[in-house]
């Protein structure tokens, strides 16, 4: 575990936390072998550009939620960003530049998504239990959930939205305690009504729905697994399911993404790489980094181009937080974004 500087006992918990979360502690050797699946096939990737550098602060970088706004920007997050250092940027990955979009002296912001209702941006705050809005330029903060869910508090981790708005949420709520308390949590898009939908989980991260809206994937880090949620027309679970045991050694399970084929790319804490599924559970492809790239040591989470098949993911450690890019296995949905 990393020293800090002091800081408020609220943030240095979250930061002990998210280091177990997000921001992988322990290094892969080089050379070690893919995480799982010996027929899959390696799929490189290329630096796209560095985002930024470990803040003396809180003795980290990490970066996370990586989304495409209606001008093909990609905005991105920073977890452990102190307040005034830029907590949401916007990246024009053409350029390889970026400017902040947004920064307080509070958040703890895990994922970014913008919904289909009224096209705002949405952040978990992975420290106060919340859910804030920003306007698509990152002004007008608001408030869009706060408080307890069943009588505790979240740790929201990633999000997704269906087609109608409605805010699905990953509860982290336990790990801190590595209890298996965590939840599966609906929001209704007006903010009012928040729903457990899956509880008693280990730890679960990633959440993305699958390419026909018909059920949620979500990966429980703290057990290395991938499970499916069968909905019904109003979002009430029918079944649910284990459907993927990643066998991932050193490395956990983070966020998913889902293409407009199916295929889930499942980001790996503790490691540099994502996995690759097809929908059925077989193991398609590991995205890895060149072997020169070090200092780097969890791909947290990934972006697919709306409409194509360029993918951006999200990757820290030591060296700093990066964007890296490769060709996804099919293109990119609205909903193709790790939360």
């Amino acid at each position: 575990m990393q020293r800090f500087p002091a800081r408020p006992l609220t943030v240095l918990a979250t930061i002990g936390v998210l280091a177990l979360t997000g921001c992988g502690t322990e290094r892969a050797a080089p050379g070690e072998a893919a995480a799982a699946g010996t027929g899959s096939r390696t799929i490189r990737a290329q630096k796209v550009m560095q985002l930024t550098q470990v803040h003396a602060e809180t003795g980290m970088t990490l970066l996370e939620g990586p989304t495409f706004d209606g001008n093909g920007d990609l905005l991105v997050v920073d977890v452990t960003a102190p307040g005034g250092a830029p907590k949401v940027m916007r990246v024009d990955v053409g350029r390889k530049t970026s400017r902040t979009v947004h920064t307080d002296n509070r958040g703890a912001y895990t994922s970014a998504q913008f919904s289909p209702y009224d096209g705002r941006l949405y952040l978990s705050d992975f420290a106060h239990g919340e859910i804030v809005s920003l306007d698509p330029d990152g002004g007008d903060p608001r408030t869009f959930f706060s408080g307890e869910v069943d009588g505790a508090r979240m740790n929201p981790d990633d999000i997704a939205f269906d087609r109608r708005g409605n805010l699905y949420i990953s509860d982290s709520r336990g790990l801190s305690e590595s209890e298996a308390r965590g939840r599966v949590v609906r929001i209704d898009r007006e903010g009012g009504k928040a729903t457990v939908l899956a509880e008693d989980l280990a730890a679960p991260n990633g959440i993305s729905f699958d390419a026909d809206h018909r059920g949620l994937w979500f990966s429980e880090l703290t057990e290395n697994r991938i499970s499916y949620l069968r909905l019904d027309g109003e979002g009430e679970v029918t079944s649910r399911h284990t459907a993927i045991r990643v066998d991932g050694g050193i490395a956990q399970t983070d966020s998913i993404a889902v293409d407009a084929d199916g295929n889930l790319y499942q980001g790996l804490h503790g490691r540099a790489a994502m996995a690759v599924y097809d929908r059925h559970g077989e193991r398609l492809a590991t995205v890895e980094l060149p072997p020169r790239a070090e200092g780097l040591e969890s791909a947290t989470n990934v972006a697919i181009t709306p409409g194509g098949t360029k993918a951006y993911m999200t990757v820290s450690g030591p060296a700093g937080g990066y964007l890296y890019t490769f060709d996804a296995l099919a293109e990119g949905t609205r909903q193709s974004n790790g939360g």
